[in-house]
C-alpha cells in the first residue's frame, strides 16, 4: 500500500471504506507539494475542493486588518482541511499556510460529492468530523474568551497529552512563536507563563518537550482558567 493509501485509509473521514471505496478515492486525489511557509489557499477563494495532509503539517489562520494572526487549527498527516466549502458550495473562511515542508491530496469539489453520491457513508463520516471540528471550535472560543492564558495553556497541553497518547510528557508540533498565536497571546507573554509554570512545578520545559510533574494541578488549572498566586 503506497503512502496516499494509507493516509487514505487512516484518515477519520474514509474510516470503514471498503478498498474498492479506497481506490476511487485515490483516483480523484491529486498530490500537492507546499514548501514551508508556502499559501495553500487563501481566504475568500474559491472552494473548489479540500486537502488531507499526506505529510508535513499546515495551519489554518484568520488575520486582523492590522495583520495580527490568530491560528485557529494545527493540521498533520491524516486530517483533512478546508472540508467545509465541499457541502457549503462557497469560499474558504480562512487562510492556509505550510508551517513546514508539507505533501497534501487534493479531492475536488464536484467528484468527491459524485462519490458522496454513491457512497453515503462518506457523507456520515464528514458529518462525524465537522461535529468534531464544531466541538473544537467551541472549547477554543471558550478557552480564549473565558480563560487567562495559563488556563489556555494547560487545556492545550491536556488536549496534547491525549492526542499523544503520553500522559506524563508532550511534544510540541508547533513552535512557541504558533503556539502564542493558537492561544491567543504574544510570544513574550507565553514565555512568562512557561517560566512560571515550570518554577511551580506545573511542567518541566525542556525546549520542543514539555513534562507534565503534576497532571492533576494541569487539569485544575485548564478547569479554572487560572494559576494560584
Amino acid at each position: 500500500m503506497n503512502a496516499s493509501r494509507t493516509i487514505i485509509s487512516a484518515s477519520p473521514l474514509f474510516n470503514g471504506l471498503s478498498e474498492a471505496q479506497l481506490r476511487q478515492l485515490e483516483q480523484i486525489g491529486r498530490e500537492v507539494s507546499a514548501a514551508r511557509n508556502q499559501t495553500i489557499f487563501m481566504e475568500g477563494d474559491e472552494g473548489s475542493g479540500f486537502y488531507i495532509v499526506v505529510s508535513g503539517r499546515v495551519k489554518v489562520f484568520k488575520t486582523s486588518a492590522e495583520g495580527k494572526e490568530q491560528i485557529l487549527h494545527i493540521y498533520g498527516p491524516g486530517q483533512p482541511v478546508g472540508e467545509v466549502p465541499v457541502f457549503a458550495g462557497q469560499h474558504f473562511p480562512a487562510n492556509c499556510q505550510a508551517v513546514e515542508k508539507s505533501r497534501l491530496l487534493f479531492f475536488p469539489r464536484q467528484a468527491f460529492i459524485d462519490l458522496i453520491t454513491a457512497h453515503p457513508s462518506l457523507a456520515l463520516n464528514m458529518l462525524a468530523v465537522l461535529s468534531m471540528r464544531l466541538r473544537q471550535f467551541t472549547v477554543q472560543v471558550e478557552n480564549l474568551s473565558l480563560k487567562e492564558v495559563p488556563g489556555r495553556l494547560a487545556s492545550y497541553l491536556i488536549y496534547l497529552a491525549e492526542e499523544q497518547e503520553n500522559p506524563r510528557s508532550v511534544h510540541l508540533p508547533i513552535s512557541k512563536g504558533q503556539l502564542a498565536s493558537l492561544l491567543g497571546t504574544i510570544p513574550e507573554t507565553l514565555s512568562r507563563i512557561f517560566n512560571k509554570m515550570s518554577a511551580q512545578g506545573y511542567i518541566d520545559v525542556q525546549a520542543a518537550e514539555i513534562v507534565l510533574k503534576d497532571r492533576p494541578a494541569l487539569e485544575e488549572l485548564a478547569l479554572t482558567g487560572r494559576m494560584v498566586e
